[in-house]
C-alpha cells in the first residue's frame, strides 16, 4: 500500500480517508461557530469574494465539491435561478446532512450526493462552473480529483478552488504561533476536539503553496489558471479555465 500524509503524519492512503473522515465527523455540529471563530468571521467575504469572481449566470449548472455546511451552494443557487442547477456534494455524510438541514431551513432544496471528488458520478462536460472551498488540501490524489473536476466541466468552464495557502513572510511567525497553540485549544473550548484543529494546522503546511497548486491545476486538465491571494495569503483563490 502506497503512503500519503495525514497532517504531519505518514499514514496509508487507504487509512487517509478514514481519519479525513473522522475528523469532520466530530467537528460538524460546531463547523460553522469555529469557521467564524478562527477566521473573525472573514471566511465569510472570502466565500463572497468567491462567488463574484465566479459570476455565475441564470441558467447555469453549478457543482459545489466538499460542499459542507452549504454557504457556497446556497448562495450560487440563488444567482443561477430556477433554470439552471447548483448540485452540493461532499465525501462527508455528515457535514452533508447539516449542509442539507440549513438548506432547508432557508428554503433551498438542491440535489445533494455523497461523493468522492476522486470518483465524481457525473457526466463529461456538464457543468459551467465547478467550485471546492476547504476541500481539496483533504484529498488523497489531488491531481486525479482535478482531472475529474476538468472532466465535468464544460469547455471554457471554470474551477474555483479556495483553499488555506501560504502566507507573507512577514505573518509567518505570527501565523504558526495562532496555528498551532490557540487554534487547537479553541477547538477543545468550542468542538470538544483539539486533534482535528491541531490536524487543520498541519495539514494547511502540507498542501501545496499557490504557485505549486497553479502548476498542479496546469498539467490537469486546465490551459489558463490565475490564483488571488486574500488576508496575506492565509488563503488562495485559484481559478483554472478548461481548455480543449
Amino acid at each position: 500500500m502506497a503512503n500519503t500524509h495525514f497532517g504531519y503524519e505518514s499514514v496509508d492512503e487507504q487509512d487517509k480517508a478514514r481519519r479525513v473522515r473522522g475528523v469532520f465527523d466530530s467537528v460538524a455540529s460546531r463547523y460553522d461557530v469555529m469557521n467564524d471563530l478562527m477566521s473573525g468571521g472573514l471566511h465569510r467575504a472570502w466565500k463572497a469574494y468567491t462567488l463574484m469572481v465566479a459570476n455565475p449566470q441564470e441558467g447555469q449548472r453549478v457543482l459545489d465539491i466538499a460542499g459542507g455546511t452549504g454557504d457556497l451552494a446556497k448562495a450560487f443557487a440563488r444567482k443561477v435561478g430556477q433554470r439552471g442547477e447548483v448540485v452540493h456534494t461532499d465525501i462527508n455524510e455528515a457535514m452533508l446532512r447539516t449542509g442539507r438541514d440549513r438548506l432547508l431551513d432557508a428554503g433551498v432544496i438542491l440535489p445533494t450526493v455523497v461523493c468522492d471528488a476522486e470518483q465524481l458520478p457525473f457526466p463529461d462536460g456538464h457543468f459551467d462552473i465547478v467550485t471546492v472551498a476547504f476541500g481539496l488540501r483533504n484529498m488523497t490524489h489531488k491531481d486525479g480529483a482535478l482531472r475529474e473536476m476538468a472532466r465535468v466541466l464544460k469547455d471554457g468552464g471554470r474551477l474555483l478552488v479556495l483553499e488555506f495557502s501560504q502566507v507573507a513572510r512577514p505573518l509567518r511567525k505570527a501565523y504558526d504561533l495562532y496555528s498551532f497553540n490557540v487554534l487547537p485549544k479553541l477547538g477543545k473550548l468550542v468542538a470538544g476536539d483539539a486533534d482535528s484543529y491541531r490536524y487543520l494546522a498541519e495539514s494547511i503546511r502540507m498542501h501545496p503553496n499557490q504557485q505549486e497548486l497553479k502548476a498542479l491545476m496546469k498539467i490537469n486538465g486546465f490551459g489558463h489558471v490565475d490564483y488571488h491571494n486574500m488576508t496575506g495569503g492565509v488563503v488562495a483563490l485559484h481559478v483554472g479555465i478548461k481548455c480543449s
